[in-house]
């Protein structure tokens, strides 16, 4: 009688998702067509995305006009004691448009409501983005760079503000300094008649 040998493991073909690599992520640089910048009224970016993009399906511009893209960051702001975190534009008044240019697309983006024109080049034969303005407008950065949100006071040095919070609560000052690094504030407070700096932290203040 005879026995059929099992073929050895070593020769099988390795299991492919052992050995998968992660993917990078493409650049926003690589993808097809160009960056440009448009310019809006500040406060209509939005609506006028909406309209380009409305106007790219209507006018069948998909496989020209590819992307609108409006740059956002996170600012960090203390608002009535507490620390919040709110989407900001990056550019206010500027949004960016990948696309292939030509006379038609140039045509639907230019005369979209709301667009006062391109940004860069002459006002035909506008001007695209360089890699490096893409990526770094469009957020490509390290990854402890993407975690860690900007933080916009919400003072200015020279302004009056009311203390909340220790043994100065209820007293006003002026904020003579503001360290963003150590989320601190240096306030001329008035102590017995005399202006003293207190060292405070953000959270300790309020404006009046």
């Amino acid at each position: 009688m005879s026995t059929t040998m099992a073929e050895p493991a070593a020769n099988l073909p390795p299991d492919e998702g052992e050995t998968t690599e992660p993917v990078a992520p493409i650049s926003p640089y690589e993808l097809p067509g160009d960056w440009y910048v448009i310019h809006s009224y500040s406060g209509y970016e939005n609506k006028v995305k909406a309209n380009l993009e409305t106007r790219i399906q209507s006018m069948h511009m998909e496989d020209k006009i590819f992307e609108v893209h409006i740059p956002m960051e996170d600012v960090v702001e203390f608002k009535g004691g507490k620390k919040i975190t709110v989407p900001r534009k990056v550019f206010p008044g500027y949004i960016l448009v990948r696309m292939t240019l030509d006379d038609d697309s140039w045509y639907a983006v230019r005369n979209t409501p709301g667009v006062t024109g391109f940004v860069a080049g002459n006002a035909q034969k506008p001007t695209p983005l360089s890699r490096r303005e893409v990526e770094r407008f469009l957020g490509v950065q390290e990854e402890e760079d993407k975690v860690k949100p900007r933080f916009k006071p919400e003072w200015e040095v020279g302004e009056q503000v009311r203390v909340v919070t220790g043994p100065f609560a209820d007293f006003n000052g002026i904020i003579e300094e503001i360290n963003i690094d150590q989320q601190k504030v240096v306030v001329l407070v008035n102590i017995f008649g005399r202006d003293t700096p207190v060292e405070l932290g953000f959270e300790d203040i309020q404006k009046n």
